[in-house]
């Protein structure tokens, strides 16, 4: 019995155990339930925030993609509004234009018009003229066509005359003027020295033992001097100078150089020569290198190749008709310089022509041609520009000038060789250049006497009015002109004066 009653104790006790444990447990699960419920309505209230955000976001990003769409629209509606105004004005441009035509061709037709009645008119009259004629003079239709041309001829020839001399003299009044103000102020700026044309150079001694020094034992060292330096030295009697001798002006400085150098020295030998001489030549070089960039620089001619910049230094050293060429070509630089800017000419291009214009007078030595051929060939050969070299080749007379700027370095050669005292020429070559004015005004026909005049300025020609009509002597002084011009090398211009006098005398018994 005890043992039942333990058992339904053991039994109940279980039961009660097992009961308080599914409470618990129960409990528990409630707990998880409702915490993972808080948690998702969390996080569905966060979703859904997020997602109000998102369409938001895609709410403005519409908006901004429509405003951008509008604008795009409105622009290209302006774009196609202006291009519909441009067809519109371009339209109505070529409406006006046409109309223009229209009217420029009934002008026309009125001008055809009008010139077939005048012809008819003439026509009419030429009829009726030899109608005349023919009841005057009794002459046949072709004489009377002949006489009526002649007469046609003469009034035509005495009213072209008139009115070219009246061109003529407009124009010279015009030219004149502008040329006036051009030409003074231009040589207003110009001034240099002349120096007399050479080709030796002499050195002056202190002391007349320094000769035979130079000389040296068996000539030794005067052979060292004219081998090292290329320049011919003359030792003679006249007392305290050395005569140094060559066509080329840059070795004939050296070699002055390097005998100055020696005197100054003392020490005259064949190795010191040597030595002396290379001293020299350096010297020279960087003399020649910075008086072609300082005339560069002076006139304002900038990017000129170093082998033309040489060239053009070489000039320093050189003259012709008493003028040191540089010098010249400087002053001309300045001058074209001024009246390119006048004319309306390339400024740079001109400057750049006239300071190399005479270039080729430094190797006029060394090539064969004329100085102006070769300054073109150079300026051509180290890259200077077509219209640079051309202009430079066409300064003088034998090649026809076919540029402005050829035509001004022209003029500005002219006037820097005329200006009173630039040159040196001899009596004989004026006397000679005088005559050849005579003989080529007395070469054409219908001349009774010529007179060169004005120490060349002027060729007074007198006609026989038998024999040259007012016509003909017009044309005659253009035609002695145009010889002149293509025969003779002179500085400035020659004025070419034709007289036609007709006297009529007559004594009254």
């Amino acid at each position: 019995m005890e043992i039942i009653i333990e058992l339904l104790v053991a039994v109940l006790l279980s039961i009660a155990g097992h009961g308080s444990g599914y409470g618990v447990s129960n409990y528990q699960h409630k707990k998880k339930a409702a915490d993972a419920e808080n948690k998702a309505e969390k996080e569905l209230a966060k979703a859904k925030k997020e997602a109000d955000r998102l369409i938001d976001e895609a709410r403005s990003e519409a908006h901004k993609v429509q405003d951008a769409a509008r604008r795009d629209e409105q622009n290209r509606r302006n774009e196609l509004k202006d291009l519909e105004d441009r067809l519109v004005q371009r339209e109505a441009a070529l409406d006006k234009k046409l109309d223009e035509l229209d009217k420029r061709t009934e002008k026309l037709r009125a001008g055809e018009d009008e010139v077939e009645a005048l012809k008819n008119e003439i026509r009419d009259i030429r009829v009726k003229q030899q109608e005349k004629l023919e009841k005057i003079a009794k002459l046949g239709k072709a004489e009377a066509a002949e006489k009526l041309m002649q007469m046609t001829e003469r009034d035509i020839r005495n009213d072209l005359t008139g009115l070219v001399a009246k061109l003529q003299g407009e124009a010279k009044d015009m030219a004149e003027d502008n040329a006036a103000v051009l030409i003074a102020t231009a040589m207003e700026r110009m001034s240099s020295e002349v120096t007399a044309e050479r080709t030796i150079t002499t050195v002056k001694l202190e002391d007349e033992e320094m000769k035979g020094r130079i000389i040296g034992k068996e000539g030794r060292n005067i052979q060292a001097l004219q081998r090292a330096t290329g320049v011919d030295i003359m030792v003679d009697d006249t007392p305290g100078y050395i005569v140094l001798s060559c066509f080329d002006p840059v070795r004939r400085e050296v070699a002055r150089q390097a005998l100055e150098l020696l005197l100054k020295d003392g020490r005259v030998h064949p190795g010191r020569i040597e030595e002396v001489v290379e001293k020299a030549q350096k010297n020279v070089e960087k003399e020649v290198v910075r008086a072609g960039e300082d005339a560069a620089r002076e006139v304002g001619v900038i990017g000129v190749p170093k082998e033309l910049l040489h060239l053009l230094g070489e000039l320093k050293y050189r003259t012709s008709y008493g003028q040191n060429v540089l010098k010249h070509s400087t002053e001309m630089a300045h001058m074209a310089g001024m009246l390119a800017e006048e004319l309306g000419a390339n400024v740079t291009v001109t400057k750049y022509a006239t300071l190399f214009h005479d270039m080729g007078k430094a190797l006029t030595h060394k090539m064969e041609g004329k100085h102006h051929h070769i300054s073109g060939e150079m300026l051509r050969k180290y890259g200077a520009p077509e219209e640079v070299a051309l202009a430079a080749e066409q300064h003088h007379d034998d090649v026809e000038a076919t540029t402005v700027e050829a035509l001004i370095v022209r003029v500005c050669d002219a006037i820097s060789a005329a200006r009173p005292g630039a040159r040196n020429i001899s009596a004989e070559n004026f006397a000679e250049r005088m005559k050849e004015l005579e003989n080529i005004a007395n070469g054409f026909s219908g001349i009774e006497k010529s007179y060169a005049i004005s120490a060349g300025r002027e060729v007074r020609v007198f006609v026989k009015p038998q024999q040259i009509d007012d016509l003909s002597a017009i044309r005659l002084a253009r035609d002695i002109a145009t010889k002149i011009e293509s025969s003779m090398n002179y500085p400035g211009t020659i004025k070419v004066n034709v007289i036609r006098e007709t006297r009529a005398i007559e004594f009254a018994k």
